[in-house]
C-alpha cells in the first residue's frame, strides 16, 4: 500500500511542477531576465544529470577526465557531434590501455 502512496506523491509533485506555471502566469512573460533564465533551465537541468556520471562511466576518474578534456576541446572548435563522441571515447579508451601498459 505504500509503494501507491509514493506513487500517487511523485505524479501529484511531478504535475505540480508542470501545471502551476501555466496557472499563475496567464500572459506573455515580457521580463528578458525571466525568459532567459526559463530558456537556459533545460540545458542547466541535462548539464547537471550528466556531467557527474561522465566521471564514472569508465570506472577510472582519470580516463573519464581524460576523454572530458577531449570532448570539451573537440566541442570548443564546432566539430560533429558523432567525432566528439567518437574522439572523446578513443581518448578514453587510449589512456586506459596506457595506464594498464604501464
Amino acid at each position: 500500500m505504500s509503494v501507491v502512496i509514493y506513487i500517487a506523491v511523485m505524479a501529484l509533485t511531478t504535475y505540480l511542477i508542470r501545471v502551476i506555471p501555466f496557472a499563475a502566469v496567464r500572459g506573455k512573460i515580457r521580463s528578458r531576465f525571466i525568459n532567459s533564465v526559463l530558456f537556459y533551465i533545460p540545458y542547466a537541468v541535462l548539464s547537471a544529470m550528466t556531467f557527474p556520471a561522465i566521471f564514472f562511466a569508465t570506472g577510472n576518474v582519470i580516463t573519464s577526465s581524460v576523454g572530458t578534456v577531449i570532448a570539451l576541446v573537440m566541442a570548443y572548435f564546432d566539430l560533429p557531434l558523432i567525432a566528439v563522441a567518437l574522439g572523446s571515447s578513443a581518448g578514453a579508451f587510449l589512456a586506459g590501455w596506457i595506464m594498464t601498459a604501464f
